[in-house]
C-alpha cells in the first residue's frame, strides 16, 4: 500500500492530476500506520504482522 501510494504521487505530480496526488496522500499514510501497528505488536486484519 505504501508502493502504491508513492507511485500515485510520483504520477500525480508528474501529470498534475490533483486527485491522484490526493489519493497517494491516503494511501501512504494509511500503509505507513498499518505498518506500525503491525510492527509494535497489535494484530491488524487478523495477522501479528503487516507488510
Amino acid at each position: 500500500m505504501i508502493a502504491l501510494g508513492i507511485i500515485l504521487l510520483i504520477i500525480g505530480f508528474l501529470t498534475g492530476i490533483s486527485i491522484l496526488w490526493t489519493i497517494g496522500i491516503i494511501l501512504t499514510l494509511i500503509g505507513i500506520v498499518l505498518w506500525v501497528m503491525g510492527s509494535v505488536g497489535h494484530a491488524v486484519g487478523g495477522r501479528r504482522h503487516y507488510w
